[in-house]
C-alpha cells in the first residue's frame, strides 16, 4: 500500500541554506558585483606594480660630465658610498649638457669648473641623492688632489659601525604597508556586501516575494540565510583577493618576509568575516524599515558614516597605533575590525588587548543579531511607507 501522506516540511537548516544558495547564484550573476571584484584585484595588482616601478627608479641617478676624467670615477664611487646606483655619461660641451637634461637623457650635468668651481646643471630641483653624491665626489676628488700636493698618498680613516636599536622596524613597516592594504580592501567588501544586503531586503519587500517567502519560512531563517549566503560569498572574495596579492608580492618581490605577511593578511580575513557579521545584521535591520530602493539611503547612512569613522581612524592608527585615539576605537565595536588589525601589524596591541576586542566584538555581534533580528521580522511585512524601530519591535512581539 502507497502511502500519500502529508509532504515533509523542509528543516531550518535546509531553509537557511536554500535562501543562501540563492543569495549566491543571484549575486554571482550581478554585474555590479563581478565588476567591483574585477576592480578591486586591478587595484590591489596595481598597487603592487607601481611599488616595483618606485622600488626599481628609486637609488638611480644619471648624471653627465663635462671635463675631467676624473669626475666620472669620483661619482661612481660615491654613489657606491651613498647607496645610489649612479650611471655617468660622457658629454661634449656645456650645450651638449643643456640638450641632455631637456631630453631627460640625465637628471643633472656636471660642468668642469676649469680654473674655477664646478657647476651642476638640473632642469628644476635637483634632489637630495644627486646634491650629496654630486657634492662628495666634487669634495673627495679635490681633497684627494691636495693630499697628493702635500706628499700624503693615503689616509687610514676608520669605518664606522652601525648599530640598530629597533632591528625589527624595517619588519614592522612592511607588515604596517600590508595591513593598510588589506584594511582598504576590507572596508570597500564591507561596504559592498552590506549595501547588497540591504539591497535585497529592500527589493523583496517592494515586489512582495517576502510574502510569498515567509509562507513557508520563518523570518529568522530569511535573514539568517541572506546573511551566510552574502557573507561566504564575501569570505571567497577577500580569500580571493589575498591569494592573488599574496601571490603577486612575492612574485615581484614586494616583501621580503613572506611569513608575516600571510599572517597579516589571515588577520584583516579573520577580522573581515567578525565585521561582516556586524554590519550585515544592522544593514538588513535598518533596510527592513523601509519598502523603497529610494529610501534606502536614508537608514543605512548613519552605518555607512560608522565605517567612514573607522577607515579613518585605521589609517591615522598606523602612524601612532599606541595613542588614545586608536587604543580605545579598537575596542569599540563596528570600529574595531578595521582599527585593530592595523594595531596589531604595526605592533602597537598586546595580546590581551586582542583577545579583548574579540571578545567585545562576538558579544556585539550577537546582541546586534538579536535586536535586528527582531527589527526585522516586525518591519518586514510592512511594506507601507517607512516603519519606525519603536513599532518594529512591537510589532515583533504580537
Amino acid at each position: 500500500m502507497s502511502g500519500t501522506g502529508t509532504p515533509r516540511t523542509p528543516g531550518s537548516a535546509a531553509l537557511v541554506r536554500l535562501v543562501a544558495g540563492r543569495e549566491i547564484s543571484t549575486r554571482i550573476r550581478d554585474k555590479t558585483f563581478l565588476i567591483s571584484s574585477a576592480v578591486i584585484l586591478l587595484l590591489v595588482l596595481g598597487a603592487m606594480v607601481f611599488q616595483v616601478i618606485v622600488a626599481s627608479g628609486a637609488g638611480k641617478l644619471t648624471v653627465g660630465v663635462v671635463g675631467d676624467p676624473a669626475l666620472r670615477a669620483a661619482l661612481q664611487t660615491q654613489g657606491q658610498a651613498v647607496g645610489a646606483d649612479v650611471t655617468v655619461v660622457r658629454l661634449a660641451d656645456e650645450a651638449a649638457a643643456r640638450k641632455a637634461l631637456e631630453a631627460g637623457d640625465v637628471d643633472g650635468a656636471l660642468i668642469d669648473g676649469t680654473g674655477g668651481s664646478p657647476r651642476l646643471l638640473v632642469e628644476r630641483n635637483a634632489g637630495n641623492s644627486l646634491t650629496a653624491t654630486v657634492q662628495g665626489a666634487v669634495s673627495s676628488l679635490a681633497v684627494g688632489r691636495q693630499l697628493a700636493e702635500a706628499g700624503i698618498t693615503s689616509l687610514d680613516v676608520p669605518k664606522v659601525g652601525v648599530t640598530t636599536l629597533d632591528p625589527s622596524a624595517d619588519q614592522t613597516g612592511e607588515r604596517t604597508g600590508v595591513a593598510i592594504v588589506g584594511i582598504v580592501v576590507l572596508y570597500t567588501l564591507l561596504i559592498l556586501m552590506g549595501q547588497f544586503v540591504a539591497q535585497g531586503v529592500v527589493e523583496e519587500k517592494s515586489t512582495r516575494v517576502v510574502e510569498l517567502l515567509l509562507a513557508t519560512m520563518r523570518p529568522w531563517q530569511l535573514l539568517a540565510g541572506k546573511i551566510i549566503g552574502l557573507g561566504l560569498l564575501g569570505l571567497a572574495q577577500i580569500v580571493a583577493i589575498s591569494v592573488v596579492g599574496v601571490t603577486g608580492a612575492l612574485a615581484f618581490d614586494v616583501v621580503s618576509l613572506p611569513g608575516q605577511l600571510i599572517g597579516t593578511v589571515l588577520t584583516v580575513v579573520a577580522w573581515f568575516v567578525l565585521g561582516y557579521a556586524f554590519y550585515a545584521a544592522v544593514f538588513a535591520a535598518a533596510a527592513s524599515l523601509v519598502s523603497r530602493q529610494e529610501d534606502l539611503a536614508s537608514v543605512i547612512t548613519p552605518t555607512t558614516i560608522l565605517l567612514v569613522v573607522g577607515f579613518f581612524i585605521a589609517i591615522q592608527s598606523a602612524s601612532n597605533p599606541t595613542g588614545t585615539l586608536a587604543t580605545v576605537t579598537s575596542f569599540i565595536p563596528g570600529l574595531s575590525p578595521l582599527v585593530m588589525p592595523v594595531r596589531m601589524a604595526a605592533g602597537g596591541a598586546a595580546a590581551w588587548e586582542v583577545v579583548a576586542a574579540v571578545l567585545i566584538m562576538l558579544v556585539a555581534i550577537a546582541l546586534v543579531v538579536r535586536l535586528g533580528g527582531r527589527i526585522y521580522a516586525g518591519a518586514l511585512l510592512r511594506t507601507s511607507g517607512r516603519t519606525k524601530i519603536r513599532e518594529a519591535l512591537r510589532a515583533e512581539r504580537v
